[in-house]
């Protein structure tokens, strides 16, 4: 679609200029269009064949190529469980050595995300992706032929960085495609595959293993790294547009100023010589050097991910809803590893039957997060619609108090049916709907991270990220020691208190999200 330049309109006139009557300069329409960009809602900033117009089509293409991509991050921190006995096995490794293999992927994959994030807004999405992909495809590869277990930790780590990088530019992507009121229900379609992970990596990790050997898990996703690979490679579009980003913008306010202090500064000089410039436009000094997104090259000094890393963590709305964000996220990751566990020694249940009784939990986070997303974006609009039009992302978080009644019940159910070892189908129940709340809840708070950060989605995603891989990684190494002392009951018991203190947290920033935003936003603005 071809984008019309606006009309010229004039820049008032400067301090120097209002002493001297002089008139305000006119500008050209290629700077109007710059200074119109830079006044707009940073996200609606005019950009060339913007990806928010391109059909529903190509829309959902992209979406189920990174929701597929985005299996990988899930699939990769569980496949591997049921292999575990034959590569400690095989590889003469240690119990230890399996979980640092676990634990330190988690860990990684929780926190190299904000390297990702910075790198996308310098060479776009389709690189990072492209490169990422091949990294992951590369670990797998190592993987699947090494022979000893050092090697096989070495390359998790690189599996963990490869596998990374969708969990927070996956969602910015997501920011680029759709407008606000859309993503509620996008992000929980897109969240969708990560949540099957957890399920169905111990189903397929164990009819690998067990039809084969634990090689052939790690060239399962040799292959489906590669099947990603020619996706993005063929039927992806890069979304990102420099326009909608504020390292982007702030490079071109800095542009706008320079011409405008250099004719001040020519205006004092002629002043104290007796000479006054001529107010004609075409005498005065050009400031249409500043050129359109082409013309701006993104470094990493522009896009240092740490400084806007530690602004995100600085908001306090922002902590705020990061820590039940990383709360939840744990919480997934710890119920998948124990019961597994429980099963094992409980049930005698093999790799196989364990695996399909975590599919209830994932079965019930993927109904969660799309069912969740969707009454998030009717919640936004019904009180958008109450609230004469305006809206603000604190409204969204206003979906969650349903799902609030029901979560720490159905943990608790959970921890005390597999404390007294009741029969499976209560177990199954509980998982389902211990997951099914879980992730309506989280679906929320992530489209709300995405939202309150208009302009660094992928930073606020890759915090988020960090925050809940580190939180997983504790949650990881804790676990255990903590069902051999005191059993599934009293460890999800406490899982049950932490949920709660989650809730509250959350609405926490529910009302008082709003007022602590608008207080970062002026006090950045003001310095």
């Amino acid at each position: 679609m071809r984008v019309v330049d606006p009309p010229a309109v004039t820049i008032p006139p400067t301090e120097t200029e209002k002493d001297t009557g002089g008139s305000p300069l006119q500008t050209s329409p290629i700077v109007t269009k710059e200074l119109d960009k830079s006044k707009l809602d940073i996200e609606h900033a005019v950009v060339e064949d913007d990806p928010r117009l391109w059909s529903d089509t190509r829309k959902t293409a992209i979406l189920f190529i990174i929701s597929g991509a985005s299996m990988i991050a899930g699939l990769c921190a569980n496949i591997q469980n049921p292999a575990n006995a034959q590569i400690e096995q095989q590889l003469h490794a240690s119990s230890g050595q399996i979980s640092l293999s676990l634990s330190l992927f988690i860990l990684v994959q929780g926190n190299f995300p904000i390297l990702w994030s910075a790198l996308s807004e310098i060479k776009g999405r389709k690189l990072v992706y492209l490169a990422s992909v091949s990294f992951f495809t590369l670990g797998s590869t190592v993987v699947a032929v090494s022979k000893n277990i050092g090697l096989v930790i070495g390359m998790r780590i690189l599996q963990a960085i490869g596998s990374s990088a969708v969990i927070s530019i996956g969602a910015a992507t997501l920011a680029d495609i759709y407008e606000p009121h859309q993503r509620g229900t996008k992000m929980g379609v897109f969240y969708c595959a990560p949540l099957l992970g957890p399920s169905l990596g111990p189903i397929i990790g164990g009819v690998l293993t067990q039809a084969l050997s634990w090689r052939a898990v790690f060239w399962f996703l040799v292959i489906w790294g590669g099947i990603m690979f020619s996706a993005f490679l063929f039927l992806f579009k890069d979304t990102f547009r420099g326009e909608r980003s504020l390292a982007y913008q702030n490079i071109l306010k800095r542009r706008m100023q320079e011409p405008r202090l250099s004719e001040a500064e020519m205006f004092n000089s002629q002043k104290r010589v007796g000479e006054l410039p001529s107010r004609d436009v075409e005498a005065q000094p050009s400031i249409a050097t500043v050129g359109d997104a082409k013309d701006i090259a993104l470094s990493f000094s522009n896009v240092n991910p740490f400084p806007p890393y530690v602004k995100i963590l600085r908001r306090k709305y922002n902590l705020v809803i990061l820590i039940p964000s990383g709360l939840l996220f744990a919480f997934g990751f710890s119920i998948a590893y124990t019961c597994a566990r429980t099963l094992s020694l409980y049930y005698d249940y093999d790799a196989l039957k364990t695996g399909l009784v975590l599919l209830s939990f994932g079965i019930g986070s993927m109904l969660g997060s799309i069912l969740g997303g969707q009454w998030s974006d009717r919640t936004l609009a019904r009180l958008t619609a109450a609230n004469g039009g305006a809206s603000f992302p604190e409204m969204r978080l206003e979906s969650t108090k349903i799902a609030m009644w029901v979560l720490p019940p159905a943990v608790t159910g959970y921890a005390w049916v597999c404390q007294e070892r009741v029969h499976i189908a209560a177990m199954c129940t509980m998982l389902f709907l211990s997951g099914f709340f879980s992730i309506w809840i989280y679906s929320s708070t992530l489209a709300y991270i995405v939202d309150s950060n208009a302009g660094r989605s992928s930073s606020a995603v890759a915090a988020n990220s960090s925050i809940r891989g580190t939180f997983a990684f504790i949650a990881a190494e804790v676990a255990v020691p903590l069902q051999n002392a005191i059993g599934d009951g009293g460890l999800y018991t406490i899982w049950a208190g932490l949920m709660l203190i989650a809730e509250l947290i959350i609405l926490l920033a529910l009302y008082k999200g709003k007022q602590w935003r608008e207080a970062s936003i002026e006090k950045e603005r003001q310095k």
